[in-house]
């Protein structure tokens, strides 16, 4: 059985969703479609790509992951399939992949824009990208509107029947990426970071993570929004008011004890976090 997973910023309100599971599933009647998230913010490329990053790893590698977060649609943005070691993406080419793609190369990415693949790639690690270009496996009339439909739902079905991603177009060396934000390092010791992603339950996302940090006990205090916190905990059920601790996605968040964080903050994705170390404590 075909594993298909779907990521969108369609929401549940209409039925772009469920006309995607049809398309797929006049296809491909065996396949399994899993839901990753249709709540992304609308047209919220960044999101998705976060989301998708942390949660591929985590299915089988010969799943699909279908992603439809597409302000280009229409337009002469390339649609393509990208195959890595741990799984195949069908997707706009539009940053949304960026994490996917960065977790399998030797260099971090720092800005946006068409990124070379050629000689980038980690040892051991596989990165695949194809133009679909071939209207074989479209449905036609095609809307303008809705290539979700139209174009990557029968192309993921199709994949899912066994057809190379060659069958599908053209070979590409480049892709677009976006800059991922990586903390900072500061001649006073610190270690300033960015709120990358703030989830359901209102925790801020940082992308300072478990190998970014300091032996515990160097940890001194955490500022967001000009709010301190002291030291970190383990789990959600510790400490009062604002904490701090190391998420099942190896990121630093900061959350707020049977509360919202983003909401007491009025914290916003970018805002900044510093973590200082305790005096006399390292370098």
């Amino acid at each position: 059985m075909s594993v298909i997973t779907l990521t969108t910023d369609f929401g549940s309100m209409d039925s772009c969703v469920a006309e995607m599971k049809g398309v797929i599933l006049g296809i491909n009647s065996e396949a399994s479609l899993v839901d990753i998230c249709h709540n992304v913010k609308a047209q919220n490329i960044t999101q998705a790509a976060f989301i998708l990053g942390t949660v591929y790893r985590h299915f089988p590698n010969k799943t699909i992951h279908l992603v439809v977060v597409d302000p280009g649609v229409g337009t002469e943005r390339r649609a393509i399939i990208l195959r890595t070691r741990q799984g195949t993406f069908v997707a706009p080419d539009n940053g949304v992949l960026s994490y996917v793609i960065q977790h399998s190369l030797n260099e971090v990415v720092t800005e946006q824009g068409k990124y070379t693949l050629k000689g980038k790639v980690e040892a051991g690690e596989t990165v695949e990208v194809v133009h679909i270009t071939n209207p074989r496996f479209w449905r036609s009339p095609i809307s303008p509107t809705f290539h979700g439909r139209d174009i990557f739902a029968p192309v993921a079905a199709a994949l899912s029947l066994g057809f190379p991603p060659i069958e599908f177009g053209e070979p590409q060396d480049s892709v677009v990426m976006l800059p991922l934000p990586r903390p900072e390092k500061r001649p006073d010791g610190s270690l300033v970071g960015n709120i990358i992603h703030i989830d359901n339950f209102g925790n801020l996302i940082t992308d300072i993570c478990s190998g970014d940090l300091p032996p515990a006990e160097q940890i001194g205090t955490i500022e967001v929004c000009n709010r301190f916190i002291s030291g970190m905990v383990r789990t959600y059920a510790e400490g009062n008011g604002l904490i701090a601790l190391i998420g099942s996605s190896g990121h630093l968040e900061v959350c707020l004890r049977g509360g919202n964080a983003a909401s007491l903050l009025n914290a916003k994705v970018g805002d900044e976090v510093r973590l200082k170390k305790q005096s006399g404590k390292g370098r």
